[in-house]
């Protein structure tokens, strides 16, 4: 990582102190999900934790680069190159969940700045105040700049687009939901945990395209999330579900801002077609994420079974 030690003077003036949550994670790049089977380990589920790790593997595919904002490790050299060519970033852990952690930066006019984590704002005179404020929240945790992308709204509040891919039964993947996750007009993230509200595609973009224009910008969304599974797919091959959350622009451009490994579906609950979280759910089942509710049955079966014979046993009944 870049070398941000941090001074302990000329900070920025704090608009309101934040409470800061974040979530620790191992330096480990992987996570795999095994289960027993026999008694022998099966890996089952590759989780991939760095954002850094996973955007290098789809900048590797010329076909996605275009949808991808410009991604770099955090350091100070970093941090104002990306200035030079971007007025908004978002300065993110590599290894974060649910938007903990998450700060937006802006540049504004006469060489000021402002940041934001969670609900509470930071104003900074100069660049260097605003390096150092950023290098007192992240510590010695690994973060990434990210190209700041100005979200479409719904009733005056920013959404993103989560798009679930799945391994089917056949072993292909497919896009199985595309879902809208609405964000509080005071928070700078959309996702469910931090208490974006989620809400149907076709609801959000209401105001932006037609019905018919909706129809097509879904098949595009649903191609582009199959792209990346597949892209994802030959550095990781163990992975058979990701989300792919996608930022839609002012242009209606679709932008790639991260993609989850362990993506929750029960968000697709929220939809008023319970047959998109069904597919989803079961489909989970079929590659092992969940058990099945008759596997569940049998396994509560045999388990009672063997507690009443070893009390038998014991009681000299058997």
């Amino acid at each position: 990582m870049g070398n941000h030690r941090i001074p302990m003077r000329n900070s920025c003036h704090k608009i309101n102190r934040p409470k800061l949550h974040y979530t620790t994670h191992s330096k480990v790049c992987l996570l795999h999900v095994f289960k027993q089977v026999k008694g022998e380990s099966m890996l089952s589920i590759q989780r991939i934790m760095s954002k850094w790790a996973k955007t290098n593997a789809l900048l590797k595919s010329e076909a996605l680069r275009e949808f991808i904002p410009t991604t770099r490790l955090f350091s100070r050299d970093t941090l104002e190159a990306m200035f030079s060519e971007h007025r908004m970033l978002y300065v993110k852990p590599v290894n974060g969940t649910f938007g903990n952690g998450v700060m937006k930066v802006q540049r504004l006019s006469q060489g000021s700045y402002t940041f934001q984590l969670g609900t509470k704002a930071y104003s900074c005179t100069s660049f260097d105040q605003l390096y150092m404020g950023l290098a007192r929240k992240i510590g010695h945790r690994s973060y990434l700049v990210q190209q700041g992308i100005p979200l479409l709204k719904h009733n005056g509040r920013r959404f993103d687009i989560r798009v679930m891919v799945q391994v089917n039964s056949y072993g292909e993947w497919e896009t199985t939901g595309i879902i809208g996750r609405l964000g509080q007009k005071s928070k700078i993230v959309t996702n469910y945990h931090s208490g974006g509200t989620p809400m149907a595609f076709s609801r959000l973009m209401s105001s932006h395209l037609s019905a018919d224009a909706q129809a097509s910008y879904t098949r595009r969304l649903s191609k582009l999330g199959v792209l990346v599974s597949k892209q994802l797919q030959l550095t990781y091959p163990g992975i058979k579900e990701i989300g792919v959350d996608i930022a839609i622009d002012q242009s209606l451009r679709p932008w790639i801002l991260e993609v989850n490994t362990n993506p929750d579906p029960f968000i697709f609950r929220k939809l008023k077609d319970p047959s998109v979280f069904r597919k989803i759910y079961r489909y989970a089942i079929g590659y092992g994420k969940y058990k099945s509710k008759s596997k569940k049955a049998r396994v509560r079966k045999l388990v009672k079974g063997r507690t009443l014979r070893g009390l038998r046993t014991r009681r000299g009944l058997g």
